[in-house]
């Protein structure tokens, strides 16, 4: 049963900071790091994998008519269904770049390293402090931004660093108009997602899985709803300009991991 509400925790974590911009690699991290040695650490790739199902599952539900209508213009060969999906194939070459090259790397960072996870936290609050200050643009996707976009969201492979508010941040000081900032920040990660947790599935050895089904059914069944529900709402607070409350959220949860790791530990 223990197994179960921390799988629903997990499932809830990611679900919402998958979308919002608090960073979902931060945060597991943190909760991993708390619940230590009687947490699911032997099992952990399996259940990221399950997790991420799930919020990519909740990402093509909010999205179904634009993944529709892109999918349809691309096999109609439609001239701006192609373009825009030429820029999100652009927006993931930085990402997939950097995760090829540097995955011994990059694996390493993530090992309850809390003072990375918090300072990154707080570089995240200070980006969204200060991108909730730009009223954004009229300006739509092109290949340019694409990029820049993309290598935001290479950046944001580090944890600590909220993928979302990275590229909705960079997009915002693009010139971007908000709607579609949020709207290309969530269907760019769609492919990657994918790729990784296929990547992870190739990789993975799961033959001696101690974690019962019931509980990845219960943290997919968790990311999947929360993650619904914070994607719709992110896509809101994007509009209205509420990213400034996150900024102050991620500084405080930031401040409070390194206090943890330099002062209380």
């Amino acid at each position: 049963m223990l197994e179960h509400l921390k799988a629903l925790l997990l499932g809830i974590i990611q679900g919402l900071t998958e979308f919002l911009p608090v960073s979902s690699s931060g945060h597991l991290e943190l909760a991993n790091y708390f619940f230590g040695e009687r947490g699911i650490p032997k099992d952990q790739v399996l259940m990221t994998v399950t997790l991420h199902l799930a919020t990519v599952l909740a990402t093509l539900i909010v999205f179904r008519k634009d993944i529709q209508s892109i999918l349809k213009g691309v096999f109609r060969r439609e001239k701006s269904a192609l373009q825009y999906a030429g820029f999100i194939i652009l927006s993931m070459i930085p990402a997939v770049f950097i995760g090829l090259v540097f995955e011994d790397v990059i694996d390493a960072l993530f090992d309850s390293n809390i003072l990375l996870v918090g300072s990154m936290l707080i570089l995240t609050g200070i980006g969204l402090l200060v991108s909730d200050k730009v009223k954004g643009g009229k300006l739509q996707i092109r290949n340019a931004s694409a990029l820049l976009i993309g290598f935001a969201q290479a950046i944001a492979i580090l944890p600590g660093i909220s993928r979302s508010g990275a590229t909705i941040g960079t997009a915002l000081l693009l010139g971007v108009n908000r709607e579609e900032a949020a709207r290309f920040s969530f269907l760019m990660v769609i492919p990657v997602i994918l790729g990784k947790v296929a990547l992870d599935i190739i990789q993975g050895d799961y033959t001696h899985t101690t974690l019962p089904f019931t509980v990845l059914l219960v943290g997919f069944f968790a990311a999947l709803i929360s993650g619904y529900f914070a994607c719709r709402w992110m896509t809101s607070i994007v509009r209205r300009a509420r990213l400034a409350y996150f900024g102050w959220y991620c500084l405080t949860i930031g401040l409070i991991g390194v206090a943890w790791v330099l002062v209380i530990r």
